[in-house]
This record gives structure tokens, C-alpha cells and sequence, in this order.
């Protein structure tokens, strides 16, 4: 299943931050993605870096290309305003009323190697849907957005009517019941997380869980679904995060 969730239902993916990674989830989560070095040093001190270290992680990160400088700061790489699109999307989805068609991508494409193979898989992923079986992938079709062009050179598409019940196939192509699970612990996590390194790193765990979510129409879902409680708490956190940086920097 192409789903990125922990194999366990309920693990956490709570990944130790780096100092690059505070700076690349502050910059992500604002918009524009731009922060004054003013503001940027004192965002990042509540999250146990230090001058020095950010300084290095600065110049590190615009030598290979995830910053450029600007006239008073740093700013996301044209590279990486992809990611932040993408970001947004699983934060914000947007979606359409569901007639009960579903997309489907058949993959015609043929003697690709390895890394071509697992690029196209991730692509496909990433937009959501899901493999029924080798080179057929399926999502019901509820998203407002199109599929990529570039698409048409290794995979045709098609809009399709399964003659399964509809709520069968979404539960054989997405393990729902463990992004639940998982999608509860980090609410439970994030609840009992005071410190703002752990609540940065919870936080940038719940994006990383988003990304996963397939978006499903509601019928689709079981019930509870907690996908709206997690967009809602990520939402309320970068809220209160830009509050207190701008606050900290008036006073300072």
C-alpha cells in the first residue's frame, strides 16, 4: 500500500530536528516564505538553536540551493516552493462534490529502470492515489486539481466506474484504520507536548501525516475521521507561532 504510514497503528514518526530543519519548517509554514534575520534568530532561540549554529545552517543550506538571501533575510528556494505548495494542499485540500467517478492512471511506459520506477510511484503518491495492482492506480475523483501533463508520456488516464462497492475499494487501497490510529496519538502527543522544540517536532510530524491523508469523500471514511482535528491544530499552531515571534520582536 503506497500510503507513508508507520507500520505500527498509533507510531509516531517524531524525527529529531536539525537546525536546518527549524529553519525549513518555519520557512514552509509561513507565507511568503521569507523571514527577517531579525525575526529568524529569535524563532529559532525557542527552539534550543543557537546563533551560531543557525548562522552555519544559513550558509549551508543557500550553498546547496534551499535559501537564497534576500535584502533583509532569507527566503525559500524557487526549488523548494514546490514542497511548500504541496504543503499547503495537504493542510488546505481542495476538493469537489463526488459524483461516484473515480480516476484511474494506467502506467504504459515500459523499460524503465529502478529509479525512474520509484520516482513515477512517488509522483503518483503524492497526488494520491493509490496502486490497485501493478501500474494501475485508482483514487475517487474529488480533488479540484488536474493531473500533470507530463503524465501523458508514461500513463494514460481515464475516469472510471468500479463495480466494487465504493467503501470496499477505499479501505483496500488506504489503510484508514492505521492513519487514524496514528492521526489520534499525535493530537494525544501534541496535547501533552509543552516545550517548543517538542511541539515543533510533533508539528512537523503532523504535516508529514497530512501528506498521507488521501482525501477521501466523507462517505468513504470511517466514522470520527480526525483528519479535520489534525488540520485544525496545525492551523492554530502556526497561528500562534507567528503571534509570538512578531510579539517577541516588537519588544525586543
Amino acid at each position: 500500500m503506497p500510503m507513508n504510514v508507520p507500520a505500527r497503528p498509533g507510531a509516531l514518526d517524531l524525527r529529531p530536528l536539525s537546525a536546518r530543519s527549524v529553519v525549513l519548517s518555519l520557512l514552509l509554514g509561513t507565507h511568503p516564505p521569507e523571514l527577517p534575520v531579525r525575526e529568524l534568530v529569535r524563532l529559532v532561540e525557542g527552539f534550543d538553536v543557537g546563533g551560531s549554529t543557525l548562522r552555519a545552517a544559513l550558509s549551508r543550506m543557500v550553498s546547496a540551493g534551499d535559501l537564497r538571501r534576500t535584502d533583509t533575510g532569507y527566503r525559500l528556494s524557487d526549488r523548494l516552493l514546490e514542497r511548500q505548495r504541496r504543503q499547503d494542499d495537504a493542510v488546505h485540500p481542495r476538493t469537489r462534490a463526488w459524483d461516484g467517478d473515480w480516476e484511474m492512471v494506467v502506467i504504459t511506459a515500459t523499460g524503465r529502470g529502478p529509479a525512474e520506477r520509484a520516482d513515477l510511484r512517488a509522483r503518483l503518491t503524492a497526488l494520491r492515489l493509490a496502486e490497485l495492482r501493478e501500474g494501475v492506480w485508482l483514487r475517487p475523483a474529488n480533488l479540484a486539481r488536474a493531473l500533470p501533463g507530463d503524465l501523458d508520456r508514461v500513463a494514460q488516464h481515464y475516469t472510471a466506474r468500479p463495480g466494487r462497492p465504493a467503501r470496499e475499494l477505499a479501505r483496500d487501497l488506504w489503510p484508514l484504520d492505521a492513519w487514524s490510529a496514528t492521526a489520534r496519538a499525535l493530537l494525544a502527543h501534541i496535547a501533552g507536548a509543552p516545550r517548543p522544540a517538542d511541539r515543533l517536532t510533533a508539528f512537523a510530524a503532523v504535516v508529514r501525516h497530512l501528506l498521507a491523508d488521501p482525501v477521501l469523500p466523507p462517505g468513504l471514511l470511517p466514522a470520527d475521521w480526525p483528519a479535520a482535528g489534525l488540520r485544525a491544530a496545525y492551523t492554530d499552531y502556526q497561528r500562534e507561532l507567528v503571534g509570538e515571534v512578531r510579539a517577541r520582536v516588537r519588544r525586543a
